[in-house]
Protein backbone atom coordinates (compact mmCIF):
# COMPACT_ATOMS: atom_id res chain seq x y z
CA UNK A 1 0.00 0.00 0.00
CA UNK A 2 1.67 3.47 -0.72
CA UNK A 3 2.15 6.36 1.34
CA UNK A 4 -0.89 8.22 -0.38
CA UNK A 5 -3.29 5.11 0.37
CA UNK A 6 -2.84 5.03 4.03
CA UNK A 7 -6.00 5.83 5.72
CA UNK A 8 -6.37 8.88 7.62
CA UNK A 9 -4.96 8.99 11.19
CA UNK A 10 -7.42 10.37 13.94
CA UNK A 11 -6.33 13.84 15.71
CA UNK A 12 -4.97 13.36 19.20
CA UNK A 13 -6.55 16.37 21.01
CA UNK A 14 -5.38 17.84 24.21
CA UNK A 15 -8.42 16.51 26.11
CA UNK A 16 -6.78 12.82 24.77
CA UNK A 17 -3.87 13.80 26.12
CA UNK A 18 -6.15 14.05 29.47
CA UNK A 19 -6.29 17.83 29.85
CA UNK A 20 -9.53 18.91 29.46
CA UNK A 21 -9.69 23.27 28.56
CA UNK A 22 -13.68 23.38 28.97
CA UNK A 23 -13.43 21.80 32.34
CA UNK A 24 -10.43 24.24 33.45
CA UNK A 25 -12.91 27.42 32.57
CA UNK A 26 -16.11 26.14 34.06
CA UNK A 27 -13.94 25.85 37.04
CA UNK A 28 -13.11 29.54 36.53
CA UNK A 29 -16.91 30.44 36.27
CA UNK A 30 -17.86 28.57 39.20
CA UNK A 31 -15.31 29.88 41.67
CA UNK A 32 -15.76 33.73 40.85
CA UNK A 33 -18.52 34.15 43.11
CA UNK A 34 -16.70 32.64 45.82
CA UNK A 35 -13.75 35.36 44.98
CA UNK A 36 -16.13 37.94 44.46
CA UNK A 37 -17.22 36.85 48.38
CA UNK A 38 -13.69 38.02 49.61
CA UNK A 39 -13.01 41.85 48.16
CA UNK A 40 -12.54 44.29 50.55
CA UNK A 41 -10.73 47.94 50.42
CA UNK A 42 -8.08 47.40 48.13
CA UNK A 43 -8.94 44.02 46.40
CA UNK A 44 -11.61 44.26 44.56
CA UNK A 45 -10.54 42.65 40.67
CA UNK A 46 -12.23 39.76 39.18
CA UNK A 47 -10.74 37.02 38.18
CA UNK A 48 -9.56 35.48 34.60
CA UNK A 49 -6.63 38.07 34.39
CA UNK A 50 -3.26 37.97 33.47
CA UNK A 51 -2.53 39.25 36.90
CA UNK A 52 -4.09 40.33 39.99
CA UNK A 53 -4.49 43.42 41.25
CA UNK A 54 -3.88 45.38 44.83
CA UNK A 55 -4.34 48.75 45.41
CA UNK A 56 -2.65 49.59 49.10
CA UNK A 57 -3.58 53.14 49.25
CA UNK A 58 -6.93 52.42 48.78
CA UNK A 59 -6.45 49.42 51.34
CA UNK A 60 -5.64 52.64 53.73
CA UNK A 61 -2.18 52.49 54.55
CA UNK A 62 0.67 54.96 54.58
CA UNK A 63 4.42 53.76 54.46
CA UNK A 64 3.89 50.09 54.43
CA UNK A 65 6.13 47.23 54.46
CA UNK A 66 5.27 44.54 52.63
CA UNK A 67 5.51 40.81 53.84
CA UNK A 68 5.13 37.29 51.72
CA UNK A 69 4.00 34.03 52.80
CA UNK A 70 3.52 31.00 51.32
CA UNK A 71 2.77 27.30 52.33
CA UNK A 72 1.02 24.10 52.07
CA UNK A 73 -1.06 21.66 54.29
CA UNK A 74 1.27 18.43 53.77
CA UNK A 75 -0.38 15.05 53.80
CA UNK A 76 -3.91 16.07 55.65
CA UNK A 77 -4.56 16.25 51.94
CA UNK A 78 -4.21 12.86 51.85
CA UNK A 79 -7.00 12.12 54.47
CA UNK A 80 -9.32 14.53 52.93
CA UNK A 81 -8.11 12.73 49.39
CA UNK A 82 -9.37 9.65 50.76
CA UNK A 83 -12.74 10.03 52.75
CA UNK A 84 -13.96 12.92 49.93
CA UNK A 85 -13.51 15.77 52.65
CA UNK A 86 -12.80 18.04 50.81
CA UNK A 87 -14.53 21.32 52.87
CA UNK A 88 -12.31 22.38 54.86
CA UNK A 89 -8.48 21.68 53.33
CA UNK A 90 -8.90 24.98 52.08
CA UNK A 91 -9.33 26.64 55.42
CA UNK A 92 -5.91 25.05 56.42
CA UNK A 93 -3.91 26.23 53.57
CA UNK A 94 -4.55 29.86 54.32
CA UNK A 95 -4.34 29.64 57.97
CA UNK A 96 -1.00 28.22 57.52
CA UNK A 97 -0.16 31.40 55.55
CA UNK A 98 -1.87 34.28 57.08
CA UNK A 99 -0.95 32.98 60.48
CA UNK A 100 2.54 34.09 59.26
CA UNK A 101 2.04 37.21 58.20
CA UNK A 102 0.34 37.67 61.81
CA UNK A 103 3.43 36.71 63.43
CA UNK A 104 4.94 40.00 61.43
CA UNK A 105 2.85 42.01 62.69
CA UNK A 106 1.01 42.17 59.20
CA UNK A 107 -2.78 42.94 57.82
CA UNK A 108 -3.43 39.72 55.67
CA UNK A 109 -4.17 41.72 52.09
CA UNK A 110 -4.92 39.12 49.57
CA UNK A 111 -4.49 35.23 49.01
CA UNK A 112 -3.25 33.57 45.73
CA UNK A 113 -4.02 29.49 45.64
CA UNK A 114 -2.11 26.80 43.08
CA UNK A 115 -4.30 23.60 42.88
CA UNK A 116 -2.81 20.64 41.34
CA UNK A 117 -4.16 17.62 40.13
CA UNK A 118 -3.84 14.33 37.59
CA UNK A 119 -7.76 14.85 36.27
CA UNK A 120 -9.40 17.84 37.35
CA UNK A 121 -12.69 17.08 38.64
CA UNK A 122 -14.89 20.38 38.73
CA UNK A 123 -16.87 19.59 41.57
CA UNK A 124 -14.24 18.32 44.27
CA UNK A 125 -12.05 21.81 42.82
CA UNK A 126 -14.73 24.07 43.70
CA UNK A 127 -15.03 22.53 47.26
CA UNK A 128 -11.70 22.82 48.34
CA UNK A 129 -11.57 26.33 46.60
CA UNK A 130 -14.82 27.69 48.42
CA UNK A 131 -12.77 26.66 51.66
CA UNK A 132 -10.15 28.45 50.48
CA UNK A 133 -12.42 31.46 50.09
CA UNK A 134 -14.21 31.07 53.60
CA UNK A 135 -10.57 30.76 54.93
CA UNK A 136 -9.70 34.29 53.45
CA UNK A 137 -13.46 35.46 54.71
CA UNK A 138 -12.28 34.47 58.41
CA UNK A 139 -8.21 36.51 57.73
CA UNK A 140 -10.54 39.33 56.18
CA UNK A 141 -7.82 38.93 52.85
CA UNK A 142 -9.06 38.88 48.89
CA UNK A 143 -8.84 35.95 47.38
CA UNK A 144 -7.20 37.45 44.24
CA UNK A 145 -6.10 34.97 41.68
CA UNK A 146 -4.95 31.17 41.59
CA UNK A 147 -3.30 28.62 39.17
CA UNK A 148 -5.25 25.43 38.04
CA UNK A 149 -2.91 22.96 36.67
CA UNK A 150 -4.05 19.32 34.96
CA UNK A 151 -1.19 17.39 34.74
CA UNK A 152 -1.86 13.97 33.59
CA UNK A 153 0.93 11.39 34.50
CA UNK A 154 1.97 13.34 37.68
CA UNK A 155 -0.41 12.75 39.97
CA UNK A 156 -3.00 9.88 40.05
CA UNK A 157 -6.47 10.62 39.03
CA UNK A 158 -8.07 11.19 42.63
CA UNK A 159 -4.53 13.23 44.07
CA UNK A 160 -4.55 16.28 44.09
CA UNK A 161 -1.59 18.76 45.36
CA UNK A 162 -2.29 22.61 47.09
CA UNK A 163 0.13 25.66 48.13
CA UNK A 164 -0.95 29.07 49.18
CA UNK A 165 0.58 32.66 48.84
CA UNK A 166 -0.43 35.41 50.61
CA UNK A 167 0.63 39.26 50.88
CA UNK A 168 -0.08 41.19 53.81
CA UNK A 169 1.40 45.14 54.64
CA UNK A 170 2.21 46.38 57.69
CA UNK A 171 3.26 49.64 58.61
CA UNK A 172 7.00 50.60 58.98
CA UNK A 173 7.07 51.09 62.50
CA UNK A 174 4.75 48.13 63.58
CA UNK A 175 6.92 45.46 62.35
CA UNK A 176 6.99 42.31 65.28
CA UNK A 177 9.23 40.96 66.55
CA UNK A 178 10.07 44.36 68.66
CA UNK A 179 13.62 44.98 69.82
CA UNK A 180 12.45 45.70 73.63
CA UNK A 181 12.11 42.12 74.23
CA UNK A 182 13.59 41.60 77.48
CA UNK A 183 14.27 39.20 80.21
CA UNK A 184 10.76 38.77 82.35
CA UNK A 185 8.66 39.03 79.75
CA UNK A 186 5.50 36.89 79.51
CA UNK A 187 4.15 34.14 76.95
CA UNK A 188 0.60 34.12 76.29
CA UNK A 189 -0.66 30.76 74.64
CA UNK A 190 -3.29 31.17 72.58
CA UNK A 191 -5.47 27.67 71.96
CA UNK A 192 -5.40 25.80 68.88
CA UNK A 193 -7.95 23.48 67.45
CA UNK A 194 -5.65 19.82 67.41
CA UNK A 195 -2.96 19.57 65.25
CA UNK A 196 -3.03 21.85 62.87
CA UNK A 197 -1.63 21.27 59.21
CA UNK A 198 1.88 19.86 60.96
CA UNK A 199 2.58 16.15 61.96
CA UNK A 200 0.07 14.00 59.84
CA UNK A 201 2.53 11.96 58.38
CA UNK A 202 3.23 10.45 61.90
CA UNK A 203 -0.35 10.43 62.44
CA UNK A 204 -1.38 8.38 59.04
CA UNK A 205 1.54 5.94 60.12
CA UNK A 206 -0.15 5.59 63.55
CA UNK A 207 -3.49 5.55 62.45
CA UNK A 208 -2.75 2.51 59.77
CA UNK A 209 -0.62 0.87 62.46
CA UNK A 210 -3.64 1.24 64.27
CA UNK A 211 -5.50 -0.65 62.01
CA UNK A 212 -8.01 2.21 61.90
CA UNK A 213 -10.69 3.08 60.00
CA UNK A 214 -11.67 6.67 58.69
CA UNK A 215 -15.11 6.51 59.63
CA UNK A 216 -14.38 4.84 62.67
CA UNK A 217 -15.31 7.10 65.86
CA UNK A 218 -12.54 8.78 66.95
CA UNK A 219 -11.32 7.19 69.99
CA UNK A 220 -10.46 10.92 70.96
CA UNK A 221 -13.62 12.46 70.87
CA UNK A 222 -16.26 9.36 70.45
CA UNK A 223 -18.91 11.73 69.08
CA UNK A 224 -17.02 12.37 65.64
CA UNK A 225 -15.36 9.80 63.32
CA UNK A 226 -11.69 9.52 63.20
CA UNK A 227 -11.40 11.59 59.51
CA UNK A 228 -13.66 14.24 60.83
CA UNK A 229 -11.76 14.97 63.65
CA UNK A 230 -8.43 14.67 62.79
CA UNK A 231 -9.49 17.56 59.64
CA UNK A 232 -10.83 19.98 62.03
CA UNK A 233 -9.01 22.93 60.15
CA UNK A 234 -6.55 25.25 61.38
CA UNK A 235 -7.01 28.23 63.53
CA UNK A 236 -7.05 31.79 61.73
CA UNK A 237 -5.96 33.49 64.73
CA UNK A 238 -5.91 37.11 62.52
CA UNK A 239 -9.08 39.36 63.60
CA UNK A 240 -8.60 38.92 67.27
CA UNK A 241 -5.07 39.17 67.32
CA UNK A 242 -4.17 41.99 65.04
CA UNK A 243 -6.70 43.86 66.76
CA UNK A 244 -4.81 43.18 69.84
CA UNK A 245 -2.10 44.32 68.54
CA UNK A 246 -2.90 47.50 67.22
CA UNK A 247 -5.38 48.38 70.54
CA UNK A 248 -3.22 47.50 73.28
CA UNK A 249 0.19 48.59 71.73
CA UNK A 250 1.12 45.91 74.11
CA UNK A 251 2.92 42.98 72.19
CA UNK A 252 6.15 42.30 70.90
CA UNK A 253 6.29 39.51 69.16
CA UNK A 254 4.20 36.71 67.80
CA UNK A 255 5.22 32.91 66.99
CA UNK A 256 3.00 30.74 64.80
CA UNK A 257 3.75 26.91 66.26
CA UNK A 258 3.77 24.52 63.13
CA UNK A 259 6.05 22.25 62.51
CA UNK A 260 8.59 22.32 65.04
CA UNK A 261 6.25 22.67 67.74
CA UNK A 262 7.18 24.80 70.42
CA UNK A 263 10.40 23.78 70.65
CA UNK A 264 11.67 25.32 67.23
CA UNK A 265 8.91 28.35 66.51
CA UNK A 266 9.06 30.31 69.48
CA UNK A 267 13.02 30.46 69.34
CA UNK A 268 12.51 32.19 65.99
CA UNK A 269 11.23 35.61 67.66
CA UNK A 270 13.91 35.99 70.53
CA UNK A 271 17.23 38.46 70.44
CA UNK A 272 20.30 36.43 71.35
CA UNK A 273 20.66 35.87 74.86
CA UNK A 274 17.19 35.34 75.55
CA UNK A 275 15.77 32.13 76.08
CA UNK A 276 11.97 31.12 76.68
CA UNK A 277 11.03 29.01 79.57
CA UNK A 278 7.37 27.32 79.35
CA UNK A 279 5.60 25.48 81.71
CA UNK A 280 3.93 22.58 80.69
CA UNK A 281 1.38 22.32 83.21
CA UNK A 282 -0.24 25.65 82.45
CA UNK A 283 -2.42 24.37 80.12
CA UNK A 284 -4.27 20.37 79.42
CA UNK A 285 -3.94 19.43 75.78
CA UNK A 286 -6.69 18.43 73.72
CA UNK A 287 -7.15 14.74 73.85
CA UNK A 288 -6.12 14.12 70.56
CA UNK A 289 -2.05 14.29 71.66
CA UNK A 290 -2.81 12.16 74.20
CA UNK A 291 -3.92 9.71 71.36
CA UNK A 292 -1.05 9.95 69.43
CA UNK A 293 1.32 10.03 72.68
CA UNK A 294 -0.08 6.70 73.63
CA UNK A 295 -0.13 5.63 70.32
CA UNK A 296 3.01 6.32 69.01
CA UNK A 297 4.90 5.90 72.42
CA UNK A 298 6.05 9.38 72.15
CA UNK A 299 8.30 10.77 74.71
CA UNK A 300 7.52 14.48 75.40
CA UNK A 301 10.50 15.60 73.67
CA UNK A 302 9.61 14.26 70.59
CA UNK A 303 5.65 15.28 71.15
CA UNK A 304 6.83 18.99 71.40
CA UNK A 305 8.57 18.77 68.16
CA UNK A 306 6.32 17.24 66.18
CA UNK A 307 3.00 19.26 67.48
CA UNK A 308 1.88 22.18 69.08
CA UNK A 309 0.39 19.88 71.81
CA UNK A 310 -2.50 22.87 72.28
CA UNK A 311 -1.31 25.87 71.65
CA UNK A 312 -1.05 27.31 68.21
CA UNK A 313 0.06 30.66 69.09
CA UNK A 314 2.37 32.53 71.52
CA UNK A 315 2.37 36.33 71.98
CA UNK A 316 5.26 37.96 73.77
CA UNK A 317 4.27 40.73 76.16
CA UNK A 318 5.81 42.65 78.93
CA UNK A 319 4.60 41.47 82.63
CA UNK A 320 2.83 44.90 83.46
CA UNK A 321 0.48 44.50 80.89
CA UNK A 322 -0.57 41.02 80.26
CA UNK A 323 -3.65 41.25 82.42
CA UNK A 324 -4.74 43.66 79.59
CA UNK A 325 -3.92 42.27 77.06
CA UNK A 326 -5.54 38.99 77.63
CA UNK A 327 -8.48 40.90 78.54
CA UNK A 328 -8.52 42.58 75.24
CA UNK A 329 -8.14 38.81 73.88
CA UNK A 330 -10.93 37.20 75.98
CA UNK A 331 -12.77 40.20 74.74
CA UNK A 332 -12.53 39.20 71.30
CA UNK A 333 -13.38 35.42 72.17
CA UNK A 334 -10.02 34.22 72.68
CA UNK A 335 -9.22 31.72 76.06
CA UNK A 336 -5.63 32.90 76.04
CA UNK A 337 -3.46 31.81 78.76
CA UNK A 338 0.25 32.42 80.94
CA UNK A 339 2.38 29.22 79.74
CA UNK A 340 5.66 30.74 80.73
CA UNK A 341 8.45 33.88 80.18
CA UNK A 342 11.96 34.73 79.13
CA UNK A 343 14.55 34.20 80.48
CA UNK A 344 18.32 34.39 80.78
CA UNK A 345 19.87 32.67 77.76
CA UNK A 346 21.89 29.48 79.15
CA UNK A 347 24.39 28.70 76.83
CA UNK A 348 22.29 25.95 75.17
CA UNK A 349 21.16 26.44 71.29
CA UNK A 350 18.56 25.09 69.81
CA UNK A 351 17.44 25.17 65.60
CA UNK A 352 14.86 27.77 65.04
CA UNK A 353 13.17 26.45 62.21
CA UNK A 354 14.61 28.71 59.08
CA UNK A 355 16.45 31.06 61.62
CA UNK A 356 19.70 29.37 62.22
CA UNK A 357 20.41 28.42 66.11
CA UNK A 358 18.75 30.43 68.65
CA UNK A 359 18.85 30.25 72.53
CA UNK A 360 17.22 26.42 73.30
CA UNK A 361 13.40 26.94 74.96
CA UNK A 362 13.60 25.22 78.54
CA UNK A 363 10.46 23.56 79.53
CA UNK A 364 9.48 22.94 83.57
CA UNK A 365 6.15 20.66 84.86
CA UNK A 366 4.53 17.77 82.97
CA UNK A 367 2.46 17.62 80.40
CA UNK A 368 -1.29 16.67 80.99
CA UNK A 369 -4.12 15.31 78.41
CA UNK A 370 -8.13 16.39 78.47
CA UNK A 371 -10.25 13.48 79.36
CA UNK A 372 -12.02 12.23 75.46
CA UNK A 373 -15.48 12.08 77.26
CA UNK A 374 -18.22 9.51 76.23
CA UNK A 375 -20.18 9.49 73.23
CA UNK A 376 -23.17 11.77 73.43
CA UNK A 377 -21.63 14.01 75.96
CA UNK A 378 -21.33 17.36 76.25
Amino acid sequence: MSETDQPPRTPITYRDAGVDIDAGNALVEAIKPLARATRRPGGDSELGGFGALFDLKGAGFTDPVLVASTDGVGTKLKIAIETGRHDTIGVDLVAMCVNDLLAQGAEPLFFLDYFACGKLDVDTARTVIAGIAEGCRQAGCALIGGETAEMPGMYADQDYDLAGFSVGAVERGSLLPRSDIAVGDVLIGLASSGPHSNGYSLIRRLVANEGLSWDAPASFAPDRSLAEALLEPTRIYVRPVLSAIRETGAIKAVAHITGGGLIENVPRVLPNGIAAVVDLSSWTAPAVFGWLAQAGRLETAELLRTFNVGIGLVLIVSKSQADAVMTYLRAQGETPRIIGELAAGDGQRTQAKGSGAAGALRVVGELSFADPGPAGGA
